[in-house]
C-alpha cells in the first residue's frame, strides 16, 4: 500500500510540473521509484522462491528413507524432541502453519475429486503414499463388520504397494484381518510375516523324543480302546522295532493308505507317524487341545511340518491336528501367534488339492467373521475355499465308499488299472478332483463338501484289535459332523459311491428319528448312487469263501446278501424315500474289477444296484471307475451335472 501511495504522489508531481527548471527533479523521482520498486520485487521474488523450495522439500518423499524403510522389520513412530528449551522462533512457527494449511487444502481437494475415504479421516500428518495403508488399517478395526470385511477385500485386491507397505500391514493388522487376508484368493503372501523362531530342542533330545513326550503328557481319559491301544504302542515301542513290523493299516479317518511299507524305508518317521495319528484323536477332545497348546505342541508340530516338507502324509496329519484345535475359539490367538496362519496362507495356494483343502479347513475354523459352521476332522469344503461374494444356495455332499477317500475317490479315471487292495500313493494321482474343478465352475452357487472316514477291507489289515465299526456307528458319527458343518441349512444333494450310499441311507433314516436333525430331511432334494450294493455285494461272499486270506472286516460282512441289517436298511429306506419324494439317480458298473493282481470280481451286479426308485443307468466301467469320469464331456459327469441342475433348479433360481 505504501509503495502504491508513493508512486501516485510521484506521478502527480510529474504530471502537474510544467516548469522546465524542474525537469531534473522529475527524472530523479522516476529513478527513485524504479530503485524502490525493483528492490521490493527482487526481495519478494527471493522470499517466495525460498518458501516454495522449503515447501517442496517438506512435502517431497526422500527416496533414500523409503529404501531404508524397506529393509526394516518393525514400525517406526514419529518422535518429538524432549528438549523443552528448544525454541524454533516465530518464523519457524509461521512456516509450519503455512505448510499445514497447504496440506489441508490438498487433502480436501483429494476428498472432493476422488472421494477415497468412507469416513472422515485427517491426512494432515500422513504422507500421501501412506494414506491408503493407514486408512485400510483403520477400517479393518472398525466396530462395523461390513466395514471390516470391505477393508480386508480392498487389501487383498491391492497389488501395487511396495514391500515395506505389505510388511506394515502384516505387523499392524489384528488377527481377524490376518485370517481374512489368508482366506482371500488374491492376497499377496507379503501380507504374512514369517513364523516366529522356534524354541531350541532340549539337550540330548530329538523331535521324535519330544513328540513322544507330548503324547505321554496328554490325558488317557475320554479315549476309546483303539486309541489307547495305539497310544500305548507308540510310547512303548522303539523306532527300530516299529520299523521292523510289516503289514497293517494305521489310520483314523485318514485316507486309508498302508503306512507300513514306508516304515522300513524311513525308520525315523515310524514312531512320529504313530504318535501323530494318536494325537489326531486326542485333538478331537477340547481339554486335550488345551494340553497340547500348554505343552508347546503348536511349536513342535511346526518343527515337524518343516522337517517333513517332502512327506505330504506327515504334513496332512499335522494339519488335521491344527484344524481340530482351531475348533476351540479360545485357542485361536495361540494359533495365530505361533505363525500357523502364515503357513496355511501359503498352503492354500498349493497346486496339491489335498494340501490346499486341509489348509482351507483350518482357516475356515479360525474365521469367525464370515464362517458360522465348524468343520470337524474328515469334513472338507472343496468349494468355496476362499471368502466369496457369491451367495451359496445349496450343498452337494460327496461320500466315498470302502477303501476310498475324500479326494482320490473323485479324481478323473486313471489311465492305468487301479487296484482296490493297494491304493495309489503317488500324490500326482490325487491332484485332479472333478467336484472341485469341474462342478465348482459349472455351479458356483454350490457349497461342495467331501467327507472322509476310515474303512478296511479285512481285519488283517485293520491292526487295531478293538476297532469294529458298523455302518450304524459310522452313520451317526458322520451325521453329527455334517450337522456341525451346517448341512441341512440349505437344500442338499447327496452323491455316494459303493458303501458310502449305504451310509447316506442310514444317515437319513437316523435323522428322521431325531427332531434336531429334521432340517437335514426337509432340505434333502436328491441322491446319486454310484454302484451302491443295496442288496449286497459279491465282494462279501468272496471274502467269506477265502476267509483264510482276507479275514473280512465288519464293513464287508455287512455287505453280504443275507445280511439282516442290509435288508432292513433297504426296506426302510425305500419306503421312506417314496414318502419324501426324493429324486434318485443310480449308476452301476458292467465290467469286473481287479482285486490284487490275480483276482477279478464283479463287485456290484446290476440287480444289486437297483434301489427300486429312480433311473438305473449301466455304464461300461469297473467298480473303481464308476465315479471317475474320463473327461468333462464324458457321459458320467454330464448326466451327474444334469441331475444336480434339475433337482436344484428352483433353489438355484431363488
Amino acid at each position: 500500500m505504501s509503495l502504491a501511495a508513493y508512486c501516485v504522489i510521484c506521478c502527480r508531481r510529474i504530471g502537474t510540473s510544467t516548469s522546465p527548471l524542474k525537469s531534473g527533479t522529475r527524472w530523479r523521482d522516476i529513478r527513485n521509484i524504479i530503485k524502490f520498486t525493483g528492490s521490493l520485487i527482487l526481495g519478494g521474488s527471493l522470499f517466495l522462491t525460498y518458501e516454495v523450495l522449503a515447501l517442496k522439500k517438506a512435502v517431497t518423499l526422500d527416496t533414500q528413507v523409503v529404501e531404508r524403510e524397506k529393509m526394516k522389520s518393525y514400525i517406526y513412530v514419529h518422535t518429538v524432541s524432549l528438549d523443552k528449551g528448544e525454541n524454533h522462533g516465530i518464523a519457524w512457527q509461521a512456516r509450519k502453519e503455512l505448510h499445514k494449511a497447504v496440506r489441508k487444502v490438498l487433502a480436501t481437494s483429494t476428498k472432493i475429486l476422488r472421494n477415497p475415504f468412507a469416513d472422515p479421516f485427517s491426512t494432515v500428518d500422513i504422507e500421501d503414499h501412506e494414506c491408503a495403508v493407514w486408512l485400510l488399517l483403520r477400517k479393518s478395526k472398525s466396530d462395523d463388520k461390513t466395514t471390516r470385511l470391505e477393508a480386508v477385500q480392498e487389501m487383498s485386491e491391492t497389488h501395487h504397494w511396495h514391500d515395506y507397505q505389505y510388511r506394515l500391514i502384516a505387523q499392524a493388522c489384528d488377527p481377524k484381518t490376518l485370517i481374512g487376508l489368508a482366506r482371500s484368493k488374491e492376497s499377496d503372501l507379503r501380507f504374512f510375516l514369517l513364523p516366529p523362531p522356534l524354541p531350541s530342542l532340549k539337550e540330548d533330545s530329538s523331535t521324535e523324543e519330544e513328540l513322544r513326550q507330548l503324547l505321554a503328557s496328554l490325558p488317557q481319559t475320554e479315549l476309546d480302546e483303539c486309541i489307547q491301544y495305539f497310544t500305548s504302542l507308540a510310547l512303548s515301542e522303539s523306532s527300530q522295532s516299529l520299523a521292523a513290523q510289516k503289514g497293517g493299516l494305521w489310520c483314523f479317518g485318514g485316507n486309508g493308505l498302508p503306512y507300513a511299507e514306508s516304515f522300513g524305508e524311513v525308520p525315523s518317521a515310524t514312531v512320529e507317524m504313530f504318535c501323530l495319528e494318536a494325537i489326531v484323536k486326542h485333538s478331537e477332545i477340547s481339554t486335550h487341545c488345551d494340553k497340547i497348546e500348554a505343552n508347546g505342541g503348536l511349536q513342535l508340530l511346526q518343527r515337524l511340518y518343516r522337517l517333513h516338507k517332502d512327506c505330504p502324509k506327515v504334513q496332512r496329519n499335522i494339519m488335521r491336528i491344527i484344524g481340530n484345535m482351531a475348533l476351540n475359539e479360545h485357542l485361536h490367538s495361540s494359533i495365530v501367534r505361533s505363525g500357523w496362519v502364515s503357513i496355511m496362507a501359503e498352503a492354500m495356494k498349493s497346486d496339491r488339492i489335498m494340501e490346499a483343502s486341509h489348509a482351507a479347513r483350518i482357516l475356515a475354523n479360525l474365521d469367525r467373521e464370515t464362517v458360522q459352521e465348524k468343520y470337524q476332522d474328515g469334513v472338507y469344503v472343496l468349494h468355496p475355499q476362499y471368502r466369496t461374494s457369491q451367495p451359496i444356495k445349496a450343498d452337494v455332499l460327496f461320500i466315498h465308499g470302502l477303501m476310498g477317500a475324500a479326494f482320490k475317490t473323485w479324481r478323473q479315471q486313471d489311465s492305468e488299472q487301479a487296484v482296490i487292495e493297494k491304493p495309489m500313493e503317488d500324490e500326482d494321482r490325487y491332484t485332479t478332483c472333478w467336484p472341485k474343478t469341474w462342478l465348482a465352475k459349472d455351479c458356483p452357487a454350490l457349497r461342495i463338501i467331501s467327507v472322509e472316514y476310515d474303512t478296511t477291507l479285512s481285519d488283517w489289515r485293520a491292526r487295531c484289535p478293538m476297532e469294529r465299526k458298523s455302518i450304524a456307528f459310522r452313520s451317526n458319527e458322520l451325521l453329527r459332523k455334517l450337522r456341525a458343518a451346517g448341512v441341512g441349512d440349505r437344500p442338499v444333494v447327496w452323491i455316494s459311491h459303493s458303501m458310502g450310499g449305504l451310509l447316506v441311507k442310514k444317515m437319513l433314516l437316523e435323522a428322521s428319528k431325531k427332531p434336531e436333525m429334521s432340517a437335514v430331511i426337509n432340505n434333502t432334494r436328491g441322491i446319486i448312487f454310484y454302484s451302491v450294493p443295496h442288496h449286497g455285494s459279491h465282494l462279501a461272499e468272496y471274502s467269506v469263501n477265502i476267509r483264510y486270506l482276507l479275514f473280512p472286516s465288519l464293513e464287508v460282512k455287512e455287505l453280504s446278501k443275507d445280511s439282516p441289517a442290509l435288508k432292513t436298511l433297504q426296506d426302510d429306506f425305500l419306503e421312506f424315500a417314496k414318502d419324501k419324494n426324493f429324486q434318485v439317480l443310480n449308476f452301476v458298473e458292467t465290467l469286473p474289477t481287479y482285486i490284487g493282481s490275480m483276482i477279478k470280481l464283479h463287485v456290484v451286479p446290476v440287480e444289486s444296484a437297483d434301489l427300486g426308485i429312480g433311473d438305473l443307468i449301466p455304464v461300461d466301467v469297473n467298480h473303481l471307475n464308476i465315479c471317475k469320469p474320463k473327461k468333462k464331456d464324458a457321459f458320467l459327469y454330464q448326466r451327474t451335472l444334469q441331475f444336480i441342475r434339475e433337482t436344484l433348479a428352483k433353489d438355484l433360481e431363488n
